[in-house]
């Protein structure tokens, strides 16, 4: 059980330590995930960035995740549930461009004028504050190998055996702190696991120290970053 997502990060840092990760950069998904990955970039002192996946559902029932997309453009699909729904890419097509849309905005809120760094030759930690059945983080994964990246790690407080097993699949490394069953929701696993606003994604994310040479310090790293 942790406490909350910075117990949950510094704990994640803790065990990342033992991969003497050379070239590392911190990638967070946002919302929580970014609570987590500041932790962490700040005791690997590395640097943070953010991904955002983002799943793409059905034209007719957009509850039904068929997907999932990244801002560049890297899609995944259940072709499986995409032929029972006799769906095809191109009818998605306009679903994923203002998906994508709306990925570019956010991203743009988060980031502000600051530019992503390159990826090319780093060790990636794609860091989120849990995950449940992984659908989604598969975009964001395949997004990041398709950088030129050296390495992948993914680095989660918990996540069900069965989609730990899935995912060790799709990366170099993976670091899991709990896996346990029964699993019914990652919040389940937290005492306090409260919503994280835009405005504080934001704070933490140009408050860290390392983030992009171009936004600069904003906070005394050396502080908890929430």
């Amino acid at each position: 059980m942790f406490k909350d997502r910075i117990d949950a990060g510094q704990r994640l840092g803790e065990a990342l330590k033992k991969l003497q990760i050379q070239d590392g950069i911190v990638i967070a998904v946002p919302r929580g995930g970014v609570v987590v990955g500041a932790q962490v970039a700040q005791i690997l002192d590395i640097p943070l960035d953010i991904i955002i996946p983002k799943k793409v559902g059905a034209p007719q029932n957009p509850e039904v995740a068929v997907g999932a997309v990244t801002e560049d453009g890297t899609v995944i699909y259940n072709e499986n549930l995409l032929s029972r729904l006799d769906l095809s890419e191109e009818d998605l097509a306009p679903t994923v461009k203002k998906i994508i849309s709306e990925i570019k905005r956010r991203m743009k809120s988060y980031r502000g004028t600051g530019k992503p760094p390159a990826l090319e030759g780093r060790h990636v930690i794609l860091v989120d504050d849990g995950i449940a059945t992984g659908s989604t983080i598969i975009a964001a994964l395949r997004s990041i190998k398709n950088s030129g990246c050296k390495a992948v790690t993914l680095a989660i407080p918990v996540a069900p055996p069965d989609t730990v097993e899935r995912l060790e699949k799709e990366v170099d490394h993976l670091v899991c702190l709990v896996s346990e069953e029964p699993f019914y929701a990652v919040g389940q696993f937290y005492r306090n696991f409260n919503q994280i606003r835009d405005d504080e994604v934001i704070s933490i994310f140009k408050g860290y120290k390392h983030i992009l040479e171009n936004v600069g310090a904003a906070q005394d790293a050396s502080k908890p970053l929430i």
